[in-house]
């Protein structure tokens, strides 16, 4: 199997854990500073952020770079304010 074929499969879970999230928090089944759905935040993206380098879409690469992080933030964050 080629890598053309691996990455557009990379890339399409990356957009299903990012509507999932997405689904689940607007029908309220989680919050939107919870752990799951800034996880799936981080492995949406991490995903898409490998398939559009591989296609060389930077500007896609770049915004979903900066979406991992703003859910590792929040992560972080909030186990901050857990623990202090």
């Amino acid at each position: 199997m080629n890598n053309q074929i691996w990455f557009d499969a990379i890339g399409w879970a990356g957009a299903a854990f990012l509507l999932v999230a997405y689904a689940m928090v607007s029908s309220r089944k989680l919050e939107a500073d919870s752990t799951v759905y800034q996880l799936l935040n981080i492995i949406g993206s991490l995903l898409l952020v490998a398939n559009t380098i591989f296609y060389r879409a930077y500007p896609s690469s770049f915004v979903n770079v900066i979406w991992a992080g703003i859910a590792v933030v929040s992560i972080a964050a909030r186990r901050r304010l857990s623990s202090g």
